[in-house]
């Protein structure tokens, strides 16, 4: 089998007195979605950002493709194949789909924009992500959530990555928006990407991934085949109850709503 298209050992962080990551491992394979998890403050964030290079990690190793990888910086993970979309999408409103895209990556022909070709490159990127929009020249500021988001990970694409990091993609999304990007996100997959999707939402989760990676309190808390998981196992790893305590405070929690609360 060949090696994990991004592969962590160990990934540890501390910020002051607070231990955020201790030991984590995580692997990911082309052509496959990974979901993290974990409840608020579970170090989720903080492990997207130490391989996106923007807080390195202390301690650890990273593998990409089965060669260890030295990035401390978002340029050097961008130069391994690393491409990070981040919940505020960074994109400008002030300008068009085209300018989003190639923002500090424009061609040059004849020492001038080359716009003929951004435009070009813009139509069949977009169309092979199935991305509709109304126009590549529409202002970014006139699109939907869903779109501004498939516009932001369009983007991510420019620079031909291998990995691509999601942070929370279909959060503040209405459902029409957010069927919208999981299938973008599927694309990616049948692309032979390998990617990494943060999210709250358990059943985006369990529509788009191939597995599921559970963080707690800065461990891994817990790995499921998606195919093979149930709802309840998954939160009872995020929260750290046993499957058996669980099962008891739903039994109970259903029993009083069936009792009208009394």
């Amino acid at each position: 089998m060949d090696a994990p298209a991004l592969q962590l050992r160990g990934a540890s962080k501390r910020f002051g007195a607070v231990q955020a990551l201790e030991g984590v491992d995580l692997d990911v394979r082309s052509g496959e979605v990974v979901a993290l998890v974990g409840d608020n403050g579970a170090g989720k964030s903080t492990l997207i950002k130490g391989i996106a290079g923007v807080q390195p990690f202390d301690e650890g190793e990273i593998s990409i493709a089965g060669a260890v990888a030295r990035i401390m910086t978002p340029q050097q993970a961008a130069a391994y194949g690393i491409a990070t979309v981040y919940q505020d999408l960074a994109l400008c409103d002030n300008l068009d789909v085209v300018a989003n895209l190639f923002l500090g990556h424009e061609p040059l022909k004849l020492r001038r924009l080359d716009e003929t070709s951004m435009e070009k490159q813009a139509h069949t990127l977009l169309a092979e992500l199935s991305v509709r929009i109304p126009s590549v020249r529409t202002k970014v500021a006139s699109l939907s959530g869903g779109q501004r988001q498939s516009v932001a990970i369009a983007r991510s694409l420019i620079g031909q990555p291998k990995v691509v990091l999601l942070d929370e993609p279909t959060a503040a999304l209405g459902v029409a928006q957010t069927a919208q990007v999981l299938q973008l996100v599927s694309r990616l997959r049948e692309q032979g990407l390998a990617v990494i999707l943060i999210s709250h939402n358990l059943a985006d989760v369990f529509a788009v991934s191939d597995r599921i990676e559970v963080l707690r309190l800065g461990r891994n808390g817990g790995a499921f085949r998606t195919s093979e998981a149930r709802n309840e196992d998954v939160v009872a790893a995020i929260t750290g109850a046993t499957q058996e305590r669980f099962g008891q405070a739903l039994a109970e929690a259903q029993a009083e709503h069936a009792g009208g609360g009394e």
